[in-house]
């Protein structure tokens, strides 16, 4: 597997704070893709073991929600057997941590992969131009669904991730931002 980039501290690619790893190789070719330059297979840096050590020092930090992995598509063929072990060594070294995963591939065409039970949420479906929505959350276009998966699996039928976050009160160093917007006012 090859990948053209880790993201640290990236806020748009799922819930929390999160790291990101872009790998490479996609066949899906969406027009107007956001990262065209990852669709080659044989483009970018080889995922070696000073780039999983990079990865995984990244993860480490308290801070960190996850990781999210994207590309290129992190199931395009070639990809899967690197994805499906790195995935099992995440979880296994950072069982608190969430992964998820877009993929221009539906829930129905992967489900039967052996290593879905390790990713938390997954982002189906090709980007679709005429679908495209700069309002929705964590996705492109309308007919991307974020699915989470464990439920998923367990009820044998696809079940959509629930996030409540925009309800959630918002914490910086233990103080709401109500506090902590008045303590910055104040200086």
């Amino acid at each position: 597997m090859r990948y053209h980039n880790i993201t640290k501290d990236d806020m748009l690619n799922g819930e929390g704070l999160r790291v990101v790893l872009w790998v490479s190789g996609c066949s899906h070719h969406c027009k107007n893709c956001h990262n065209p330059v990852t669709w080659d297979p044989d483009e970018g840096l080889p995922f070696d073991e000073a780039a999983k050590e990079e990865l995984f020092a990244a993860l480490s930090k308290p801070y960190i929600s996850g990781i999210t992995l994207s590309g290129g598509d992190p199931l395009y063929c070639a990809n899967r057997p690197a994805i499906g072990e790195l995935v099992k060594e995440i979880k296994s070294c950072f069982p608190n941590k969430t992964i998820w995963l877009y993929t221009g591939y539906t829930w129905e065409a992967i489900s039967d992969l052996l290593f879905l039970p390790y990713i938390d949420v997954l982002i189906d479906g090709k980007f679709v131009e005429s679908l495209k929505d700069p309002k929705l959350h964590w996705r492109g276009s309308s007919n991307q669904r974020i699915i989470d998966v464990k439920a998923s699996l367990m009820e044998d039928q696809v079940v959509l991730y629930e996030n409540d976050m925009p309800s959630k009160k918002i914490q910086i160093q233990g103080f709401s931002l109500h506090r902590a917007t008045q303590a910055i006012l104040s200086i």
